[in-house]
């Protein structure tokens, strides 16, 4: 009776794709490695190599999504202060206290609420002329952080701060703020999600593979801009035009599907 061998064969199965779009990026990919003496051959039957099968299983579709939805400001943070001379260290603070006291009772009077409003910086300093070391006075900055949360009442409560303080008055900055973003982010979440399903549903139609479930998904942080708004350094008696515009809320994520 004679007796049949099948050589035992090495190899290493390898099923690699990977393809880039400019709508983000896709990698396939697929590897299976048979063992040292490990049979190559078909299955009986013409069954396909479980190994083989394990590689072509394993292939991944990798997407980012991106979702952006645009809302409406509803804060406006206000920073502002005085700044005054005087002849010695004591008149200037004092008349530095006096003006950033008109100025935070005017917003009081304009219903800005006492928690509303925030000391956040002081400072004194003394002033030269002609390249004297003696001072010739000294002067004296006080600033206060005001958050507005009425934007219909905005524009006239820093018009009559301004006011309140005179001459001495500064205003260093002014921004929109959105104060409730939950509804905007998840709507945000939503089409971000959206967005890699379509992408990855596209490739795997490319491929010829049919888009399986999901494997892993990161969620990167929230995009908010503060949007900037320009004040000017002095304003005519009434209300200042604040023109809340909108504001854009973007999330994206980075999905993995299997194929």
């Amino acid at each position: 009776m004679g007796s049949y061998s099948f050589p035992a064969r090495r190899g290493l199965v390898t099923t690699c794709l990977v393809a880039l779009a400019a709508g983000g990026a896709v990698a396939v990919g697929g590897c299976g490695s048979g063992g040292s003496g490990s049979s190559a051959g078909p299955a009986p039957g013409g069954t396909q190599p479980a190994n083989l099968a394990a590689a072509v299983n394993s292939g991944r579709i990798t997407v980012a999504g991106t979702g952006t939805v645009t809302g409406t400001p509803n804060q406006l943070l206000l920073s502002m202060g005085v700044q005054v001379n005087g002849a010695s260290v004591g008149s200037a603070l004092a008349s530095a206290n006096d003006a950033v006291s008109r100025v935070t009772a005017a917003l009081r009077g304009d219903g800005v609420a006492a928690a509303a409003i925030q000391t956040s910086g002081l400072a004194i300093w003394p002033n030269y002329a002609n390249g004297s070391q003696v001072p010739q006075g000294y002067g004296a900055s006080e600033s206060i952080a005001v958050t507005l949360g009425n934007l219909k009442d905005a524009g006239t409560q820093i018009n009559d701060a301004v006011h309140a303080g005179g001459n001495a008055t500064t205003v260093s900055g002014v921004s929109l703020n959105l104060t409730d973003d939950s509804g905007l982010l998840a709507a945000a979440r939503s089409r971000a999600v959206t967005d890699a399903e379509t992408k990855a549903a596209q490739y795997a139609k490319a491929l010829g593979q049919p888009l399986g479930p999901v494997v892993s998904i990161t969620d990167q942080p929230a995009s908010q801009p503060v949007l900037p708004f320009a004040a000017a350094s002095s304003a005519a008696k009434g209300s200042v035009p604040v023109s809340p515009g909108t504001q854009q809320v973007s999330v994206s994520v980075t999905v993995v599907f299997a194929v």
